[in-house]
């Protein structure tokens, strides 16, 4: 380092939280040493901080703090935590109302992990119509159904409706055997994934069973008002205008309803407007409507998932860039 760069100091009192902190061969360490371009020396419980800028070593000392506190806690503290850590260091902005907001399901307690995540969690609790667009991987719909089963647990809502379009994406999957639901399950099936997460599979069944809990496609909900409840539609991109109308005409007294999708992987017809775009041009400033946006930045998964939405990202704007300034043919 040179003698320009920037550091601090902190001291950790807790020496078994440390070692969680550390994790074995000191491997959380050297990924946040890699994540933000730090030197993490150490001497018994106190670590220095040294990096190229104030920033860096600032985001480091706050992703530090974090884990430690989550160490403390009795929690484990994985590389993936050390990435939500330092996304988090690196926007404290997005923390100026308190703590990460949190989300508690029956076998689960869920952290934002991403500062985007945070505003997500934050709006979700207080707009009544919640829209969440972006990539994969970013805990758009993971975070709704959280939401919606912390809402049912409290009594908040009594029902939890979640739903999609029925839309091939780009496969043309032929004639399914069996009855209505086993037809319907396959484009269903990441909304059942993400509920046995935060229910155990007998319960989900006998709320289901109940009604409580209701998993169908959009076109089943035409002609219904869905009064106390969270209402969930993934997938929205592949709406249509129409579709989309019908869907949010459906919100009753005392309900919620949160709206995901992705804009670039649209599986509608060439040509076709989508119905989620739609509705941000004709809802935008709307009281009691919230948008949260999240980026290839915000993505939860596999760190090479991250690198992979950058790239098309990428790529889409340079091709975005070329046509723009292609000179049309007369």
């Amino acid at each position: 380092m040179t003698g320009t760069a920037a550091q601090a100091v902190r001291t950790y009192a807790d020496n078994s939280a440390l070692q969680v902190v550390f994790g074995p061969g000191s491997e959380n360490m050297d990924h946040l040493e890699a994540r933000l371009g730090v030197s993490l020396p150490t001497r018994g419980n106190e670590i220095t901080v040294v990096g190229g800028s104030s920033a860096g070593v600032d985001a480091a000392v706050r992703a530090l703090d974090s884990l430690y506190a989550r160490a403390r806690a009795g929690r484990d503290v994985t590389k993936a935590d050390v990435d939500a850590a330092v996304r988090m260091g690196l926007e404290p902005s997005a923390l100026d109302d308190g703590p990460a907001p949190i989300l508690r399901t029956r076998k689960r307690t869920i952290e934002a992990r991403s500062p985007a995540q945070a505003r997500y969690i934050q709006a979700m609790a207080r707009a009544e119509l919640v829209f969440g667009l972006g990539p994969a991987g970013t805990g758009k719909t993971y975070l709704a159904i959280a939401h919606a089963v912390a809402l049912k647990m409290t009594g908040a809502v009594d029902r939890i409706i979640l739903s999609r379009p029925a839309v091939e994406a780009g496969e043309r999957l032929g004639f399914l055997p069996g009855d209505l639901r086993e037809k319907v399950d396959p484009y269903l099936r990441p909304m059942y994934d993400a509920l046995y997460e935060m229910l155990p599979g007998d319960e989900v069944m006998r709320r289901m069973e109940a009604g409580e809990i209701e998993v169908a496609p959009l076109a089943f909900m035409r002609g219904r008002t869905l009064a106390n409840a969270c209402i969930i539609l993934d997938e929205a991109q592949n709406t249509t205008p129409t579709q989309m109308k019908m869907f949010l005409t459906r919100m009753g007294e005392h309900s919620r309803m949160i709206v995901t999708g992705d804009m670039t992987q649209i599986d509608l017809p060439l040509g076709a407007r989508s119905g989620l775009h739609d509705a941000l041009d004709t809802l935008e400033g709307l009281e009691s409507v919230a948008v949260c946006s999240f980026t290839h930045r915000d993505v939860v998964r596999h760190d090479l998932v991250t690198r992979i939405v950058k790239a098309y990202d990428e790529r889409d704007r340079k091709l975005g860039a070329e046509a723009a300034n292609r000179t049309p043919r007369r």
